[in-house]
């Protein structure tokens, strides 16, 4: 983050979870909060955080119990819940209604998870919280070649099935992914979240995106699901596999504003 070529402010906030460490960029309502999914942080989203603040002032959570700098301790049940409640906390100690929460990956499940009254809408990318997850053969290998050995290579293998095909992943995403497995302990796939918990999630804007090469979320499962849930049609994004890379982040910001361009004024 201190090699970023775009000003950022950074900034610790103390949750049931322990402290909470916030990165922003950008002016501008309303205020986006971005979630990062599993492993991520300010830090990797970096890409994120200067596309979204190039439109609105944007801030990065990163997650308690994520390789970050926050709290590093996670529950062994109900972790869902704990990082929606987590988020409720750190929304109201910045102190900012009308809030669009931008959640990918696991950082949407939480976004789901999260009830504050200061949340206006939601922007949910490659979207956990909805099915479960589907790890094929493939992905399964792959997976457990880059924890038993998390070598570049083996992790290049591995992130070449998070994108689209012929696609190559980012440098840093590798070299992170690398990283993270010889240091760190990866969450599971975190579960659907309760149904009704869902439907109540409906009563505020909400838009949702899928990569069409997304092997974890197939847009033909992801789907039904969320039009069963919460009656929304998905979004599929051409050309893009679960891992959104720079690439694609202009897509990402059209996303997002769909639901902020109403509350800017």
């Amino acid at each position: 983050m201190a090699r970023a070529d775009f000003a950022l402010t950074t900034a610790t906030v103390d949750t049931s979870a322990g402290p909470v460490h916030l990165t922003s960029a950008g002016t501008g309502p309303p205020r986006v909060v971005m979630v990062p999914g599993t492993g991520s942080n300010a830090a990797m989203a970096l890409p994120w955080l200067q596309a979204l603040s190039a439109r609105w002032a944007t801030t990065v959570v990163d997650l308690p119990g994520q390789p970050g700098l926050s709290d590093p301790r996670r529950p062994r049940r109900a972790r869902l819940a704990w990082c929606g409640r987590v988020l409720d906390e750190v929304l109201a100690a910045m102190e900012v209604d009308g809030v669009v929460v931008v959640g990918n990956s696991l950082g949407a499940a939480v976004a789901l998870a999260a009830g504050s009254p200061r949340i206006a809408a939601r922007a949910l990318v490659s979207p956990a919280g909805f099915i479960r997850l589907t790890v094929d053969p493939a992905l399964a290998l792959a997976s457990a070649g880059w924890l038993l050995r998390p070598t570049c290579d083996s992790t290049r293998r591995m992130l070449r099935l998070f994108v689209a095909p012929r696609e190559e992943p980012p440098a840093t995403e590798v070299e992170w992914m690398a990283l993270m497995a010889s240091c760190c302990r990866t969450t599971l796939a975190p579960p659907p979240l309760p149904a009704e918990l869902l439907a109540r999630r409906a009563d505020r804007p909400c838009v949702v995106g899928v990569g069409e090469h997304d092997r974890f979320l197939p847009p033909q499962r992801l789907a039904p699901a969320v039009r069963r849930t919460m009656d929304l049609d998905l979004r599929v994004l051409s050309g893009m596999g679960h891992l959104t890379t720079p690439g694609h982040l202009d897509v990402v910001v059209s996303l997002v504003a769909e639901v902020a361009g109403p509350l800017a004024g």
